[in-house]
Protein backbone atom coordinates (compact mmCIF):
# COMPACT_ATOMS: atom_id res chain seq x y z
CA UNK A 1 0.00 0.00 0.00
CA UNK A 2 1.35 3.47 -0.75
CA UNK A 3 2.74 5.31 2.23
CA UNK A 4 0.04 7.94 1.98
CA UNK A 5 -2.92 5.58 1.51
CA UNK A 6 -5.58 5.20 4.14
CA UNK A 7 -6.16 1.81 5.72
CA UNK A 8 -9.06 0.11 3.94
CA UNK A 9 -12.44 0.41 5.64
CA UNK A 10 -14.25 -2.05 3.42
CA UNK A 11 -13.71 -4.74 0.78
CA UNK A 12 -13.82 -2.16 -2.06
CA UNK A 13 -10.69 -0.43 -0.76
CA UNK A 14 -8.97 -3.73 0.02
CA UNK A 15 -9.38 -4.76 -3.62
CA UNK A 16 -8.17 -1.33 -4.75
CA UNK A 17 -5.06 -1.62 -2.57
CA UNK A 18 -4.18 -4.97 -4.13
CA UNK A 19 -4.76 -3.52 -7.58
CA UNK A 20 -2.61 -0.48 -6.76
CA UNK A 21 0.27 -2.67 -5.68
CA UNK A 22 -0.05 -4.90 -8.74
CA UNK A 23 -0.24 -2.03 -11.23
CA UNK A 24 2.64 -0.12 -9.68
CA UNK A 25 4.85 -3.24 -9.51
CA UNK A 26 4.16 -3.93 -13.20
CA UNK A 27 4.90 -0.30 -14.07
CA UNK A 28 8.17 -0.51 -12.17
CA UNK A 29 9.17 -3.74 -13.96
CA UNK A 30 8.29 -2.14 -17.31
CA UNK A 31 10.54 0.84 -16.61
CA UNK A 32 7.63 3.29 -16.63
CA UNK A 33 8.53 4.80 -13.27
CA UNK A 34 12.15 5.71 -14.00
CA UNK A 35 13.38 9.25 -14.62
CA UNK A 36 10.77 11.13 -12.61
CA UNK A 37 11.69 14.62 -13.73
CA UNK A 38 8.52 15.81 -15.46
CA UNK A 39 5.73 17.95 -14.01
CA UNK A 40 2.08 18.13 -15.04
CA UNK A 41 -0.29 20.98 -14.25
CA UNK A 42 -4.02 20.50 -14.80
CA UNK A 43 -7.36 21.97 -13.89
CA UNK A 44 -9.51 19.16 -12.60
CA UNK A 45 -12.72 18.70 -10.70
CA UNK A 46 -12.05 18.37 -6.97
CA UNK A 47 -15.02 15.97 -6.80
CA UNK A 48 -13.34 13.68 -9.32
CA UNK A 49 -10.09 13.69 -7.33
CA UNK A 50 -11.89 13.13 -4.03
CA UNK A 51 -13.88 10.18 -5.40
CA UNK A 52 -10.79 8.58 -6.96
CA UNK A 53 -8.94 8.97 -3.66
CA UNK A 54 -11.89 7.50 -1.75
CA UNK A 55 -12.10 4.47 -4.02
CA UNK A 56 -8.37 3.78 -4.08
CA UNK A 57 -7.37 4.85 -0.59
CA UNK A 58 -4.59 6.93 -2.14
CA UNK A 59 -4.20 10.31 -0.43
CA UNK A 60 -1.33 11.90 -2.38
CA UNK A 61 -2.17 13.57 -5.71
CA UNK A 62 1.11 12.40 -7.26
CA UNK A 63 0.52 8.76 -6.36
CA UNK A 64 -3.07 8.96 -7.60
CA UNK A 65 -2.05 10.38 -10.98
CA UNK A 66 0.86 7.94 -11.27
CA UNK A 67 -1.50 5.01 -10.59
CA UNK A 68 -4.07 6.27 -13.10
CA UNK A 69 -1.49 6.78 -15.85
CA UNK A 70 0.19 3.42 -15.13
CA UNK A 71 -3.20 1.69 -15.35
CA UNK A 72 -3.73 3.14 -18.81
CA UNK A 73 -0.16 2.49 -19.98
CA UNK A 74 -0.36 -1.17 -18.94
CA UNK A 75 -3.68 -1.96 -20.65
CA UNK A 76 -3.63 -5.48 -22.06
CA UNK A 77 -5.29 -4.64 -25.42
CA UNK A 78 -7.77 -7.49 -24.93
CA UNK A 79 -10.46 -5.98 -27.16
CA UNK A 80 -8.06 -5.21 -29.99
CA UNK A 81 -6.55 -8.70 -29.91
CA UNK A 82 -10.00 -10.30 -29.62
CA UNK A 83 -11.13 -8.40 -32.73
CA UNK A 84 -7.97 -9.42 -34.62
CA UNK A 85 -8.48 -13.14 -33.95
CA UNK A 86 -12.20 -13.16 -34.69
CA UNK A 87 -13.04 -16.06 -36.99
CA UNK A 88 -9.67 -17.79 -36.59
CA UNK A 89 -10.93 -20.55 -34.30
CA UNK A 90 -12.46 -23.56 -36.04
CA UNK A 91 -16.23 -23.43 -35.35
CA UNK A 92 -16.29 -27.25 -35.09
CA UNK A 93 -13.70 -27.29 -32.31
CA UNK A 94 -14.88 -29.15 -29.19
CA UNK A 95 -14.63 -26.80 -26.20
CA UNK A 96 -15.55 -29.32 -23.51
CA UNK A 97 -19.14 -28.34 -22.84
Amino acid sequence: MPATAKKPRNQQLEISRARFESVMAAAERSGLLRDKNSRIGVRISPKLVAEAKRLTGIEADTELIEFALASIALEDDFLRVFDEIEGTVDPDMKLGY
